[in-house]
């Protein structure tokens, strides 16, 4: 029975997660200004794949759970779901309902003047077949990106 729970583990196939900010990642992202982080919708689907030996089969379901975040000035986020899809709906100055990042720090200094942002995604993974189910231990599939993290200072005059 383990050999095919394995086989049915093996053919899963978690998607790579594909990262998404507010302001856009390819834009400057702005201290003190909240930073909204989500996943791709489809990079957060269910996957499941089956395998069959000697008349048994094995059917195994992955589920993404949470992301846990790396900022790349220090901070890590963890997010219990793919996090919240900014639209123009939302209060530019709103921080995410679920998922967001205050930077504290400009990225001049860092490597490459940016931040490596990383997101970790966890999958549980559940199997049945043969009149048995059971999980076995989860998944993780993780992207990395690097954000430009500016600084806006006023400067008042007479």
């Amino acid at each position: 029975m383990k050999s095919v729970i394995q086989q049915a583990v093996a053919r899963l196939k978690s998607p790579r997660p594909v990262i998404h900010t507010s302001p856009r990642e390819d834009m400057a992202q702005l201290v003190h200004v909240p930073t909204w982080m989500w996943v791709e919708r489809k990079t957060w689907d269910p996957v499941t794949a089956s395998a069959a030996v000697n008349g048994v089969e094995v059917t195994a379901t992955a589920r993404p759970w949470r992301a846990v975040w790396s900022m790349g000035e220090g901070g890590t986020v963890v997010c219990q779901g793919q996090g919240t899809p900014y639209s123009d709906r939302f209060d530019p100055k709103a921080s995410s309902p679920d998922c967001g990042y205050t930077y504290q720090r400009a990225s001049t200094s860092a490597p490459g003047k940016t931040y490596p942002v990383r997101v970790q995604v966890f999958w549980d993974v559940e199997w049945e077949g043969g009149g048995r189910s059971g999980a076995v231990p989860g998944l993780v599939m993780s992207a990395e990106r690097r954000l430009v993290v500016g600084e806006v200072q006023a400067v008042v005059t007479n």
